[in-house]
């Protein structure tokens, strides 16, 4: 499990294939509601990363990329929530890519961490804790997660899942992955794109201020062409307002004339 890319597809292949990457937390358990909400509509695949700690952004892309590809999917949109925007701009540059990309959709994502600092010192921070403070810390996730995940019952009954999940190799990718935020700047990539992009974000998001992204996307990516601030959601916004955040989605890719794609170099 540690290094394998695990691929899901729900839905039907004549359906618009809409691709959920991740957050940091690298698997699918929190995105349960939000699948609950686009069933029948999209062709909904979900991804969960493998406890690396030796791959760069470019090779979460390529996999991302080789696993679409194994399972005969050629085109579809970028669902990047947080860390998964990460995988997306790598992906959407790759010279040799086999997957159309129709357009990307931030959810609490970025182009460059608008606080690099901070994402240092969180790093370091999750890199000194111990198994012992780890339990803590689920222990007081389980008591909170009811009321974080009272819009979202699909995704409340995966948290037992979400919790087994979070182990000390688990812990150790994510102190990786933080590294590969902090040292990652995309705005090259984002600033050329020729995809539509669009962006979610929770109201009270302190992980990705969603202010300054906003600010950066509108001045530098003319390939953006809508956002939307979700009310009572964090930065979780597709765990915390699955289904205002389904009908938003949804109705981006459906406004969204088909186009053929031009590369970023």
């Amino acid at each position: 499990m540690t290094e394998e890319l695990q691929l899901r597809v729900h839905g039907d292949a004549a359906l618009t294939t809409l691709i959920y990457l991740p957050g940091l937390h690298g698997d699918w358990t929190l995105i349960g509601s939000f699948r609950a909400a686009v069933t029948g509509q999209v062709r909904f695949v979900e991804f969960t990363y493998p406890r690396t700690l030796t791959w760069s952004l470019a090779d979460y892309a390529e996999a991302v990329d080789a696993a679409l590809a194994r399972a005969g999917i050629s085109a579809g949109w970028l669902l990047a929530e947080s860390f998964g925007s990460q995988v997306a701009w790598p992906l959407l540059a790759k010279p040799d890519r086999r997957l159309r990309v129709k357009g990307i959709i931030l959810a609490g994502g970025f182009v460059r961490h608008p606080w690099p600092a901070a994402v240092r010192w969180a790093r370091r921070g999750l890199a000194r804790t111990s198994s012992a403070s780890l339990v803590r810390f689920l222990k007081l996730y389980a008591r909170y997660a009811p009321f974080r995940h009272r819009h979202a019952p699909e995704t409340l009954a995966d948290v037992g899942e979400f919790m087994a999940r979070r182990t000390e190799p688990d812990r150790q990718a994510m102190v990786h992955r933080l590294q590969l935020i902090a040292d990652s700047d995309w705005r090259p990539v984002a600033g050329a794109a020729t995809v539509p992009v669009f962006a979610l974000s929770g109201l009270a998001d302190p992980v990705v201020p969603w202010p300054w992204v906003r600010g950066w996307l509108r001045r530098r990516c003319p390939a953006l062409r809508g956002w939307r601030v979700c009310a009572n959601a964090d930065h979780n916004v597709l765990g915390t307002a699955p289904r205002p955040a389904a009908r938003q989605v949804l109705e981006w890719i459906a406004g969204t004339p088909a186009t053929e794609p031009v590369r970023t170099s």
